[in-house]
């Protein structure tokens, strides 16, 4: 997931043709399907991502010091915070063609 910083990915929502994002499929269920499966997937990365890098901060004590010492692990949420969302990310993949999928049904006739 180092793309991430250079993803041009909206980070507001942003209209899409509809006939330009089911073209490849010629079904938008199946379009939406697939880019919804991707994000998930985007998602679950970027959530391991920034929990292996929060673990770094993590300290095993309740004091109230430290959760004001602790500038980085802020510094590092709030650059997870504007990144584009994995949906966004998921469409860009799809219309740039970078997500292979393939229908069994169709497969098997």
């Amino acid at each position: 997931m180092n793309d991430l910083k250079n993803s041009q990915a909206p980070v507001t929502t942003v209209t899409i043709n509809r006939n330009e994002f089911d073209d490849k499929t010629d079904n938008i269920y199946e379009a939406i399907s697939i880019v919804a499966k991707r994000a998930i997937q985007i998602n679950s990365e970027i959530k391991k991502e920034l929990l292996e890098k929060l673990e770094e901060f993590a300290t095993y004590s309740d004091s109230l010091e430290e959760v004001f010492e602790n500038k980085e692990q802020i510094e590092v949420s709030k650059f997870y915070e504007k990144l584009p969302k994995p949906h966004a990310l998921a469409i860009e993949e799809w219309l740039e063609d970078k997500i292979y999928y393939r229908n069994t049904a169709k497969d098997e006739e």
